[in-house]
């Protein structure tokens, strides 16, 4: 179970547009990750502002990176993701399985 202060630093750093549309790309690219520059060309955004949310999203836990050649590759930790999430649905609805189902918006 994450602590209080682990899910803080994790939601802080998600708080932010860009940081969190690259943690929905890398969760939706799975756990073989992308490099950094295709992350920076698909969502448009500058090598060095990316530089800056990779580091900012890693510290608080939620990025794994890689070297490959000279190539760096990032993905979604997702033991942090899901610990996340099961501290923030742990008392869900009074214990009710039935209303905290996730659903798709």
């Amino acid at each position: 179970m994450m602590k209080p202060a682990q899910v803080v630093k994790a939601l802080a750093a998600l708080a932010q547009p860009t940081r969190l549309a690259i943690y929905r790309l890398l969760v939706a690219r799975g756990p073989e990750g992308m490099a950094a520059g295709q992350v920076a060309e698909k969502l448009k955004v500058s090598p060095a502002t990316m530089s800056f949310h990779f580091k900012t999203l890693s510290h608080a836990g939620l990025l794994d990176s890689r070297q490959d050649g000279r190539f760096v590759y990032y993905a979604a930790n997702f033991t942090v993701m899901n610990g996340m999430v099961a501290y923030l649905t742990e008392n869900c609805c009074g214990g009710n399985p039935d209303v905290c189902k996730p659903t798709r918006q």
